[in-house]
């Protein structure tokens, strides 16, 4: 017998109708009927400002929670890291799936690393923490924003390059096709001895390229982009990880947005539908982890318009929490690695955003935010 359907509120972007299915399908193994609800967020209305320039948190998340707390659907599935530290009292995150890859990582054209990029490269970003850390690393490299989902940021970064090859391709082909003229009305001639710079007609290297490929050749370039950073989960969500050159950027030097590859189902409080969600989803790793997180978070503050990085790791009896504190320019910098009781973290974790915070943790946030 199959338990009463669930509705789901989910952004109607392709990354998120991705990471609702999964919710949908984990709550479908267990007899739950769910139905899947698309709500337009301030932030899919929004596209040309970077998401630090939105104003405030919670533009991707504050039109599901409301439907939610409204009674229209039952629960909502966001990505971790769009969910604000403060939440409306009725509000509750009820389940914390399994969580995905964490890390962030460079995507580039051919498959370069980070330390091997060109000097002066440009390498996009939407988030002010990724532009600090990049400044940071290698402050010879351009920061440029970016902006959209997953594909539509790759596409940006492919469209140049693609382009590029395209119209070399083209040049080639017409000067194979005018030296077999030549050959052709020469006398001693062969035209099919003439050599062709690329193996293949233009025609069939544009059949190879796949979908995301060929849009990005039709795309109109506004910025030219050697190489971008995303989340390593959103490549993994949308089905891209494999299809892109791309380099995992490691977490302990490039510390990940506080709850970044995780997963949060909101509900209201004490409704019968959490404890439902909480027994088919939760993840009690997961739940720690992104605890740690967003505790650290919460008391350092600055939400995503500070650049802060906050990467816990559950091992044994231990919470290895790694934070990152930087000025916007990522020339200043205030980091600690920490392991904290588990019997004991969430006190813990306020500790440790409490030194941050006197380290010079608090004076860069306010100077980030100010900017």
């Amino acid at each position: 017998m199959r338990e009463e359907s669930i509705r789901l509120a989910t952004r109607g972007s392709s990354l998120a109708l991705r990471q609702a299915g999964e919710i949908e399908a984990a709550l479908e193994e267990r007899r739950h009927d769910v139905d899947l609800v698309e709500v337009e967020t301030e932030g899919d209305r929004i596209t040309d400002e970077r998401i630090a320039d939105l104003g405030r948190t919670g533009a991707f998340v504050r039109a599901l929670d409301e439907r939610v707390l409204d009674g229209d659907v039952d629960a909502a599935v966001h990505s971790m890291k769009d969910v604000p530290t403060e939440m409306p009292d009725d509000l509750v995150i009820a389940a914390v799936p399994r969580r995905a890859s964490a890390g962030d990582a460079l995507v580039t054209p051919d498959g370069t690393a980070f330390d091997d990029l060109p000097e002066g490269a440009v390498v996009g970003t939407s988030s002010m923490r990724r532009g600090a850390q990049i400044r940071a690393h290698r402050p010879d490299l351009e920061v440029a924003g970016l902006r959209g989902n997953v594909d539509t940021r790759v596409e940006k970064l492919l469209a140049t390059h693609l382009q590029a090859e395209h119209e070399a391709r083209q040049e080639a082909e017409e000067a194979y096709q005018a030296e077999r003229e030549i050959a052709e009305t020469a006398e001693g001639e062969d035209p099919d001895e003439v050599e062709r710079e690329y193996d293949e007609t233009v025609e069939s290297w544009f059949d190879s390229l796949t979908e995301l490929e060929k849009r990005a050749l039709g795309r109109e370039v506004d910025t030219e982009y050697d190489a971008i950073v995303l989340a390593r989960a959103g490549l993994e969500r949308s089905g891209l990880a494999h299809g892109v050159n791309l380099v995992d950027l490691p977490t302990g030097e490039f510390v990940p947005a506080p709850g970044q590859g995780a997963l949060a189902v909101t509900a209201r409080e004490g409704a019968e539908v959490s404890e439902a969600l909480q027994s088919a989803l939760d993840h009690p790793r997961s739940r720690v982890e992104t605890t740690v997180e967003r505790i650290v978070l919460e008391e350092l503050g600055g939400g995503c318009i500070a650049p802060i990085g906050v990467h816990a790791f559950l091992q044994g009896e231990v919470v290895r929490t790694d934070v990152q504190v930087y000025s916007a320019d990522g020339a200043s910098a205030v980091t600690e690695t920490r392991e904290l009781d588990l019997d004991d973290y969430a006190r813990e974790a306020r500790e440790l955003a409490a030194d941050l915070a006197d380290a010079g943790g608090a004076a860069l946030i306010a100077e980030a935010t100010e900017e």
